[in-house]
């Protein structure tokens, strides 16, 4: 055999391994890559990246919106940013949801149709890796007018109501509130073309889905673009998201339980499959949440949603407003409220002045209510529909 052969035989052969090792290397510690828009395979891949927290450290510091305690780890790490809202939606053929057991705070409202949606507020929870967030879903103005409560990123897909549209009533043009109220705006249909902040993730679930019950969103790269345009924990003047902040008055657990162990009521009598369920587990002292009479659970981690306070807001609904029947409910003003906790209900009112103003929970005395610390799920429900708790 001449040299030359070989010689080639040995350069075909180490371009080969050369060749391999760098995909080898690409595909394993990009962290970057995400399910892009074309993606049709039919496994999902893990995306949800577990804590790196030693769990032996103190937890000493308080998380402002919830009460939970954290490590001064985590603490260093949420008080670079502010807080994220994210639009989650709830449509049968979406569920299961992904990242809500990571919020500190969610709202559930209808969207339309008697359809309810989520609005999380992730801030502490998600420290320190990256979560997914989907199926995101579209703004809706009742939502965006809590967003300014937390001065937060508020993360979403579209919207009801530029400003311009004839077609979408006033009291319903969510869009147009946020860029008259300079909402810090992710909204994936606006910024798409200056960033990518979310993909289509076609194999989060076991069965095919509908497009739009499609888009995914992460937290590590919502803030990555929020730094992009100056919005850390200070605002492009230097001004903290906190500066007015008041956080909920936190209590410890009552070790005296109450004897209301279930909670459960329609959003509308008409849509069952919204109906909402929450059982008061006396051991971990908190509520388990049920859907249409199903566990409600959260993909990401593969655990049933929970919360350890459970605020009724009964909201005035007006509409359908427009031919998309778009939906408006009052979250201003003031209501009347039931706020269970420890097994018990306590009877009082909500207050929000101003879409700028603090959302306000008092018992009929008028003493703010204590929380527990912990996540709190506020359900915005129409007034005069009938809670069922014993």
């Amino acid at each position: 055999m001449s040299k030359r052969p070989l010689l080639y035989l040995l350069i075909g052969l180490s371009l080969f391994f050369i060749s391999t090792g760098l995909t080898y290397y690409i595909l394993s510690y990009s962290p970057n890559l995400r399910p892009s828009s074309s993606s049709t395979s039919a496994t999902p891949s893990p995306v949800v990246k577990k804590p790196r927290i030693d769990p032996s450290l103190p937890r000493t510091e308080s998380c402002p919106l919830n009460g939970v305690m954290y490590t001064k780890t985590e603490k260093d790490i949420w008080s670079t940013r502010r807080p994220l809202a994210v639009m989650i939606e709830n449509h049968l053929d979406s569920r299961p949801t992904s990242g809500l057991s990571t919020a500190d705070v969610v709202y559930e409202a209808v969207a339309e149709g008697g359809i309810t949606r989520y609005m999380g507020i992730f801030y502490c929870g998600i420290t320190p890796d990256s979560t997914m967030f989907s199926p995101v879903r579209s703004a809706r103005i009742y939502f965006v007018k809590i967003v300014p409560e937390y001065d937060a990123l508020y993360n979403h897909v579209g919207g009801a109501g530029n400003c311009d549209d004839p077609t979408v009533d006033e009291q319903a043009k969510a869009l147009c509130f946020i860029r008259k109220n300079k909402i810090r705006d992710l909204d994936q249909f606006g910024r798409a073309g200056d960033f990518r902040t979310c993909h289509r993730v076609t194999n989060r679930l076991d069965h095919e889905v509908a497009y739009e019950h499609t888009m995914a969103c992460y937290s590590d790269e919502l803030y990555k673009a929020a730094v992009k345009y100056k919005w850390t924990n200070v605002d492009e003047k230097g001004i903290p998201w906190d500066k007015n902040f008041v956080s909920w008055k936190f209590k410890e657990d009552n070790l005296q339980k109450g004897t209301t162990t279930e909670i459960s009521f329609d959003f509308w009598a008409s849509k069952k499959e919204y109906s909402v369920t929450w059982k008061f587990d006396s051991a971990q002292n908190q509520y388990l949440r049920f859907i249409a009479g199903q566990k409600d659970i959260d993909l990401n981690e593969n655990i049933q949603l929970t919360a350890k306070n459970v605020v009724i807001q009964f909201v005035k609904e007006i509409g359908p407003l427009d031919e998309h029947l778009h939906m408006n409910y009052e979250v201003t003003g003031t209501g009347r409220a039931l706020i269970f906790q420890d097994g018990k209900v306590i009877s009082g009112k909500w207050s929000k002045a101003t879409p700028f103003a603090r959302t306000k929970f008092s018992d009929e005395s008028g003493k703010d209510v204590e929380l527990n610390r912990g996540v709190t799920w506020i359900e915005l429900v129409p007034s005069g529909n009938q809670i069922q708790y014993n």
